[in-house]
């Protein structure tokens, strides 16, 4: 485990709660007002306290200069990640001397800090990274077995397979979003009644999931799959994720083939990337795994999991005020990122960089660690207050949902910020043009 260093500090001012500090530097993309009708200007940037440096004019400056450049003027980090963990960390070492209180390069140049230095309130934020694959586990034991009670036998809540294997389903690139991005409330086949037909409707169900997700760095070629052991070699970092869900849609179209259209309009993610090197510090053990996993899947690193505190606010429409409606930590995840990726290329199957993996969605052991709405109201018969009075069951048109995440050790805090998405009202669909 990585050791914090408590002696780095920046000449920058950042607030002691800050998700962004020096021990952080997460890489997103972002642009400006004067260069938002060119997309070619989307580029590179790091957060650190209120500000994004800009890592392009770094770049052009002759301050960042890594092998096979340039990187960073670019609208994806798709290449800088493509060229390697040798690169990844000559550029975190590079930025963090940039940044620190004891390096006078950017301290005290007045001039090159009002090119690199914007406030992140005045820039926009874009999908750091070209999603070539997304991928969505259920590795979540808590949540795999809340789910099982409600719909199936309490006593044989988790499907004989869950303790075996890390179960997912691939979903759709298509539809990943960046936070901020509003959301469409989707239609589809709903089955309201057991002996009746279904019916085409606007979803009644709508749900949120507290995901994390990761970004793969290193691809494999096809038919070679990425050792467990091996596997954090091909991981660049994470995101959080709300991978939002259609529960009336998904109870009638799951069987016999698992979710379809119930979650392929939105997955929603945090734009800052926070790299696996920022996160070190804060590795912890996955919970015990019984029966223990079959060789292939067996870590011989027993901290393969990390303590990253999470939490959902929900905020309706004309509400002065978030409810927090969940507090939970990824450390409680069955199953690790490493395992995950080992079990999705086990068959020979292809990853690539930039690929996105959710972690399925992120339940505690407690009511108010649920990572649903789902769980957190029992399938709507413990309905949830919020400030103000109002209730839900479920997500309703307006409802903006915040997703925030951070580890915390020694006084030094390394966060991911937020994902934030608004629910809108479903489309009127007219078949008869």
């Amino acid at each position: 485990m990585s050791k914090i260093d408590n002696t780095l500090t920046s000449f920058i001012d950042i607030a002691a709660d800050s998700d962004f500090s020096i021990h952080n530097l997460p890489y997103g993309i972002f642009s400006n007002a004067k260069d938002a009708a060119d997309n070619n200007k989307r580029r590179a940037g790091v957060a650190i306290g209120e500000y994004v440096l800009d890592l392009a004019v770094l770049e052009a400056e002759g301050l960042l200069s890594l092998e096979g450049g340039p990187y960073f003027d670019q609208p994806t980090l798709n290449a800088f990640i493509d060229s390697g963990r040798d690169n990844w960390t000559q550029a975190r070492s590079t930025i963090q001397t940039l940044l620190s209180s004891v390096s006078d390069t950017l301290r005290d140049n007045q001039d090159l800090q009002k090119k690199v230095l914007l406030k992140q309130a005045d820039v926009t934020m874009h999908l750091p990274v070209h999603v070539p694959g997304f991928t969505d586990f259920y590795s979540s034991k808590e949540h795999a077995t809340n789910v099982g009670t409600m719909f199936r036998d309490p006593n044989n809540a988790l499907l004989p397979n869950w303790t075996e294997m890390p179960v997912g389903y691939n979903g759709r690139a298509s539809t990943v979003i960046v936070s901020g991005t509003d959301v469409i409330r989707p239609s589809g086949q709903l089955k309201p009644n057991a002996d009746d037909r279904p019916i085409f409707s606007a979803c009644k169900r709508l749900d949120f999931e507290l995901e994390t997700a990761f970004v793969v760095g290193k691809g494999n070629s096809i038919g070679q799959p990425i050792a467990v052991d091996n596997a954090s070699e091909h991981i660049f970092g994470m995101v959080l994720l709300n991978d939002w869900s259609a529960r009336d849609i998904q109870k009638w179209e799951y069987v016999p083939l698992g979710p379809f259209n119930a979650k392929t309009f939105a997955s929603e993610v945090s734009p800052w990337i926070v790299t696996m090197d920022a996160l070190a510090p804060f590795k912890t053990a996955c919970p015990i795994q019984e029966p223990k996993p079959l060789a292939y899947l067996n870590e011989k690193d027993s901290n393969n999991s990390y303590d990253i505190h999470l939490s959902v606010e929900l905020l309706p429409e004309n509400s002065d005020s978030a409810t927090v409606v969940c507090e939970t930590n990824f450390k409680h995840m069955y199953w690790s990122m490493a395992q995950q990726l080992t079990h999705h290329t086990i068959t020979g199957c292809k990853v690539e960089v930039g690929d996105m993996m959710g972690s399925g969605t992120i339940s505690g052991p407690t009511p108010d660690s649920y990572g649903s709405m789902l769980e957190i109201a029992w399938n709507a018969t413990k309905p949830v207050t919020l400030k103000g009075g109002k209730t839900r069951s479920f997500i309703e048109d307006g409802d903006t949902v915040i997703m925030k995440g951070y580890s915390e050790k020694d006084g030094i805090r390394v966060g991911f910020g937020e994902v934030r998405g608004k629910v809108l009202p479903a489309l009127n669909f007219d078949f008869n043009k």
